[in-house]
């Protein structure tokens, strides 16, 4: 597997993590925390990811479910968690071996990925779909040109408090917590290898500034780091000074943590 990589932090502290083995690649996106939480949550992201790369390391063709529910009660354990309270954080996975490869998506991190002719998306949109109201409110702020103001403050941690009522319910979404359970609720797919040629995992900072102007998953795969850090330095950019109030493209803030990989060779 032929993977490079690129990472660019929203603010002091960044909260992805990503992370390879000889048959994997893992990205996970700490959720920002509006009001207070136990531990931070790019602590908590580091912790889990390395525990499923340990886990992949040594048995690289154990269930994905099993390897995050694992590493997800063994966090909790390591950092005293506890459900409701825990910081959370989104987990993709591409896993390769023979003739095969296998997509874990838990949470809103995209994994695009395809042929020279077809190019597919594996995404976790059920987070979408919670608190609708709340959701609606901040971005029609944004669209109005209120901007990122301490009203646009609190009404996200108006839409947090509505989507921890249904974190890791059946009638909400499922993330990585302190649940080991909602490992088992991720969405998972196997693709033959003739259908996967190339693949882009990205956490959401990343893959919302490539989607809304444009550009080609594909392309993007083919990537250097060099030419990955360029993109994500062009993103930063494009928030700063094309859209600095959230109204073409409404995000919680106006630089999201963004990191993406892009593999060339799977096999």
């Amino acid at each position: 597997m032929k993977v490079q990589t690129a990472q660019l932090a929203g603010g002091p502290v960044n909260a992805d993590r990503m992370f390879c083995t000889h048959h994997a690649v893992i990205v996970l996106d700490g959720a920002t925390a509006f009001e207070p939480v136990d531990v931070d949550p790019a602590t908590y992201a580091d912790t889990l990811g390395r525990l499923i790369a340990d886990q992949l390391d040594h048995q690289p063709d154990a269930a994905l479910a099993d390897v995050v529910a694992t590493a997800i009660t063994a966090t909790a354990d390591r950092l005293d968690l506890r459900p409701g309270w825990s910081p959370s954080s989104t987990v993709a996975i591409l896993r390769t071996y023979d003739t095969v490869a296998d997509l874990y998506v838990l949470g809103d991190s995209p994994i695009h990925y395809g042929t020279n002719n077809a190019a597919s998306v594996f995404t976790d949109d059920r987070l979408a779909a919670v608190a609708p109201a709340e959701r609606a409110h901040y971005v029609a702020r944004l669209r109005a040109g209120h901007g990122f103001s301490d009203e646009h403050r609190t009404a996200l941690i108006a839409l947090q408090r509505a989507q921890r009522r249904a974190r890791n319910t059946p009638e909400g979404y499922w993330i990585a917590e302190a649940d080991p359970e909602a490992a088992r609720h991720a969405v998972e797919r196997t693709v033959p290898a003739d259908q996967i040629g190339w693949a882009v995992l990205a956490t959401d900072g990343a893959a919302d500034y490539v989607d809304h102007t444009g550009q080609s998953w594909p392309r993007i795969a083919l990537y250097d780091s060099e030419h990955l850090a360029a993109l994500l330095d062009s993103a930063d950019r494009w928030e700063a000074e094309t859209d600095p109030d959230g109204q073409a493209l409404p995000r919680a803030k106006r630089h999201d943590d963004k990191t993406i990989a892009a593999v060339s060779t799977l096999h």
